[in-house]
């Protein structure tokens, strides 16, 4: 298992080397000057050359990869250059608006997806079953910025029992969850779709095993095989799915963050690159990119404790 462990975590390290790497070059590549944004057009060149010694940004591009690494890994992921605070104190902040929201979507996504993959499974090639299927392929289909545009249309403007965007802060927590409660639905929705779908296929494979022959044999109905054996033993697949479910909602909620007008990480990443604060999007995203994998890695090290055999893979 030490073995196992090292070796992912030989992986994870090598995959946050390579996406660094990627994140500065994409970065570095986007067209526009930092200073000469902050200063204007009618800047002068000795102004700007003093701006750009003073954010770090006169030396090689080399130079300034090794610098930014290395911040990182001392816990200094720079200063913003909008803000002139450091970057640590505004993911701090904003933190705890995507963390909430990406937590709130996954439960709701969860407690739909798992009632309905399993009638689904529970009636295969039944009315129900198609008709969850349908309905399940449409969540898939519909992009979430447009279902939350139709979130704010009818509760916010026509029925008028949530707001159309904001976040009141956490001072009142019933009112925090009541403004995320409308992104959170529309993140929810395609992720109740693919996980439902992951559920169904989970127990069907997991009901044509000989030991759920076998119970059915011995007197189970359908249900109870279900309920008593296979929805156990097909957790592991569903698991897995929740796992990067979180990282997704967490690092992929920019689109509904400036939908919602939400001080979020996401939105955090889009002021970012309208303003050219090339640090906060360099910082922010490598953050995000650190808790996919590690969501990953998590997950692989799950794995193989329930499931001895990947070990021995």
């Amino acid at each position: 298992m030490l073995r196992y462990v090292a070796t992912r975590a030989l992986s994870l390290g090598l995959s946050l080397v390579v996406a660094s790497v990627v994140i500065f070059a994409l970065i570095e590549v986007i067209p526009g000057d930092p200073a000469s944004y902050m200063l204007g057009m009618n800047a002068t060149d000795e102004t700007l050359a003093a701006l750009r010694a003073e954010l770090g940004l006169d030396g090689s591009k080399v130079e300034r990869y090794f610098a930014w690494v290395g911040g990182m890994l001392t816990g200094d992921f720079g200063t913003s250059y909008t803000y002139r605070v450091p970057v640590s104190e505004l993911v701090l902040d904003r933190l705890w608006v995507s963390l909430p929201l990406a937590v709130y979507a996954l439960t709701l996504s969860t407690l739909i997806a798992f009632p309905i993959g399993i009638l689904a499974a529970a009636n295969r090639g039944r009315v129900l079953d198609y008709g969850i299927m349908g309905g399940t392929q449409l969540g898939i289909a519909i992009p979430n910025f447009w279902f939350a545009m139709l979130l704010v249309l009818l509760f916010a403007v026509t029925l008028q029992w949530f707001s159309a965007g904001g976040f009141p802060g956490w001072e009142d927590p019933l009112l925090a969850i009541k403004s995320l409660t409308l992104p959170a639905v529309a993140l929810a929705l395609p992720q109740a779709s693919i996980l439902a779908r992951v559920m169904r296929s989970a127990l069907l494979e997991t009901l044509g095993q000989d030991y759920i022959r076998t119970a059915r044999a011995k007197g189970l109905s359908r249900r109870q095989a279900v309920l008593r054996h296979a929805l156990k033993n097909a957790m592991i697949p569903v698991l897995t799915i929740i796992g990067l479910q979180f990282s997704f909602l967490l690092a992929g909620a920019i689109i509904i963050e400036n939908v919602f007008f939400l001080p979020g990480l996401g939105r955090l990443i889009f002021q970012g690159i309208t303003q050219r604060d090339l640090v906060v999007v360099e910082s922010v995203t490598m953050l995000l990119v650190f808790a996919v994998i590690l969501v990953t890695f998590l997950v692989d090290v799950a794995y193989a404790l329930v499931d001895p055999r990947l070990r021995r893979r």
